[in-house]
């Protein structure tokens, strides 16, 4: 039989190879979160004056709308019980939306900006009418007017009326409606042919942003951010900003009953060709699809509406909603179908959806999601408790092995070929499964990714307290006590486990949790809670399998 040499592992250079790796990781670690520079896309926004841009918006590639510059015209400030919005005089675009019920990621003393248009970013709402017949309708870049600057919501619900200059006979007005304690702002054309030939406009919805990582979002626990849509036919489809700029993005371009929105870590921009309250927008419609562009570091998620032609002296109306606001699984349910697919679970969705809706059943109960998570990490640890019994029973088996195997080191010496015969024959008489202990853990570990993604998704941990110094589950714990009980329940459970056999990766093993551990300390505090319960549950479990294990082996000595 060949034998390959031996290259010994000396007791310092283990040392200094664990030393290296465990500075490497921390280096590495901290690098990313506190000084490594985000991607920024190439483009810069420029600023028009409001007279330079009543220009007509010429069609630009599939989405109807050129993604270009923003121009900047009079401000119109609206405020709602949950909401402070800005609309520009120019395009009539929600320029600013603050979301008073949420606060800031970076400051927890402000609100949340979903849609800015100003330090550095950009992402707004825009809408517009195109008509071949009539290139003077209002865009996106077209200055309308306004009675006020300024509204406040006093009943239900607050319109806001902009009117556009008349074009060849052709008045339109734009007109927002809020509504109390809702996110979902409807945006209503009001289209009147005055002039002498049919009107047949296409109206297009934009939703368009920059490709920066949302503010604050951890490296160590980065979602989705990017375009999205939703079509009954074809379900739920996400597109990355890489792909919309090498155009090789796929998605349905048929937008009836869908969406078509931005989607960012706990919130999210849609258009809603279906809301759940209206009317199927594209039943109204001649026809109506989605389309998206990247122009410029700036992309562009749009739904366009081909209306049927208006004959003169006729009215028509059209209302498209905008849903802006958080991922709370209560409220998207309910505003549109698919909604609720913008909680970015990844390919984990079948498995995550069920144990975030099992989450929200538990919360009900004990009105703090702190102790809904403590709970549903008791009841997955009780439904897989056979097989992680199953696991640690087996790893067990072979830990009481452990003197036999320093025995049968020290019998072959360097020979490891016939140490590791001698070995496999031993787990043979022995009737152990070195695989035993891997194989039902291999089982649990799509549910326990799909239970990291349904935490980390749960807009509804946001602002969520727990006990003490927890106020907010999907921050950081402020004080590290979670992070570091996790590196110290790793730590502790190395000593459960049998050693490898090899010194250098017995070394290792017993370093790398304590390395590893410290990619908790940016995790959200409800995602470490869960992490450390169960760590607390695993070693209670298989010590005591553990000590079954000798007492079992006892017996058998003295009989």
């Amino acid at each position: 039989m060949t034998r390959y040499p031996n290259f010994p592992v000396t007791k310092m250079d283990s040392k200094r190879l664990i030393i290296f790796i465990v500075l490497s990781l921390g280096i590495l670690l901290l690098w990313q979160e506190k000084f490594a520079p985000k991607p920024q896309p190439a483009a810069t926004v420029q600023t028009q004056t409001a007279s330079d841009s009543t220009a007509a918006a010429q069609p630009a590639g599939a989405n109807g709308a050129e993604v270009g510059s923003l121009a900047r015209g009079q401000r119109i400030r609206v405020d709602t019980d949950v909401i402070h919005a800005e609309i520009d005089t120019t395009g009539g675009d929600l320029r600013d939306l603050e979301l008073l019920k949420h606060d800031s990621t970076a400051d927890a003393k402000k609100p949340f900006n979903l849609l800015t248009d100003g330090n550095g970013r950009v992402y707004v709402a825009q809408t517009g009418l195109l008509a071949d017949s009539n290139p003077a309708l209002p865009t996106h870049k077209t200055v309308f007017t306004s009675t006020q600057n300024s509204y406040s919501l006093t009943g239900d619900t607050l319109e806001v009326r902009l009117t556009a200059p008349v074009a060849n006979g052709v008045k339109v007005d734009k007109v927002y409606v809020f509504k109390r304690g809702s996110y979902d702002i409807g945006v209503r054309y009001e289209i009147v042919n005055g002039g002498t030939n049919p009107l047949a406009p296409t109206a297009y919805y934009r939703l368009l942003r920059d490709g920066k990582s949302p503010d604050g979002e951890s490296r160590f626990a980065q979602t989705f951010t990017g375009p999205a849509v939703y079509t009954e036919a074809n379900k739920f489809q996400k597109v990355k900003f890489a792909d919309l700029d090498k155009e090789k993005a796929e998605y349905t371009k048929d937008a009836r009953g869908g969406w078509v929105g931005m989607l960012q870590h706990y919130f999210m921009t849609a258009w809603l060709m279906k809301p759940l309250d209206g009317q199927d927008i594209c039943q109204i419609a001649k026809s109506c699809r989605f389309d998206m562009a990247a122009k410029d570091g700036l992309y562009s998620a749009s739904a366009l509406v081909d209306l049927k032609p208006i004959a003169p002296g006729q009215k028509f109306d059209l209302t498209v909603p905008l849903y802006a606001g958080p991922e709370e699984y209560s409220t998207i349910s309910k505003v549109a179908n698919g909604l609720e697919y913008s909680k970015d679970y990844g390919i984990f969705y079948i498995v995550a959806s069920p144990l975030f809706w099992l989450l929200t059943k538990l919360y009900a109960l004990v009105s703090n999601w702190g102790w809904a998570i403590i709970l549903l990490t008791l009841i997955v640890k009780a439904v897989f408790y056979p097989l992680t019994a199953a696991s640690y029973r087996s790893m067990g088996k072979m830990k009481a092995l452990s003197p036999r195997l320093e025995r049968l080191k020290e019998q072959h010496g360097d020979d490891r070929v016939k140490f590791q015969q001698a070995v496999m024959e031993m787990y043979k008489q022995e009737k152990v499964n070195p695989l035993g202990g891997c194989l039902p853990m291999v089982i649990q570990i799509p549910v326990f990714i799909g239970l990291y993604w349904a935490l980390l998704s749960s807009v509804e941990l946001r602002q969520a307290p727990w006990v003490l110094w927890i106020h907010d589950l999907a921050r950081p714990d402020p004080f590290y006590v979670l992070p570091a009980i996790m590196a110290v329940t790793m730590f502790a459970q190395t000593f459960l486990n049998p050693p490898p056999t090899d010194p250098v990766q017995a070394k290792m093993m017993k370093i790398m949790p304590l390395a590893f551990s410290a990619m908790f300390f940016f995790f959200p505090a409800g995602l470490v809670l869960y992490y450390v319960l169960n760590s607390i549950l695993s070693i209670a479990q298989q010590w005591y399998i553990n000590r079954q294990i000798e007492q079992a082996k006892k017996v058998a000595q003295q009989s």
